[in-house]
């Protein structure tokens, strides 16, 4: 499963980050990096962008981000 389909309230870990050049390591300086539990917190009306929580912080980041990166089942 991918973080963009994680329902709001839900926790998983993350298993791998995707995408290339600037936009993965862009993620991965954000602290979305494997082995890392993420939590979605909120999701804007329209359902973008998503709100998570991880490492004791707040992000939102761009539904089509989310779905680069692949959750533990």
């Amino acid at each position: 499963m991918t973080l963009d389909k994680l329902p709001v309230g839900k926790s998983a870990v993350i298993s791998a980050v995707g995408g290339e050049g600037a936009l993965r390591c862009r993620l991965l300086d954000m602290g979305l990096i494997p082995g890392t539990k993420i939590t979605v917190v909120k999701l804007a009306p329209l359902g973008d962008p998503i709100g998570l929580s991880l490492r004791g912080y707040e992000l939102s980041i761009r539904k089509d981000d989310a779905g680069k990166i692949t959750l533990e089942d």
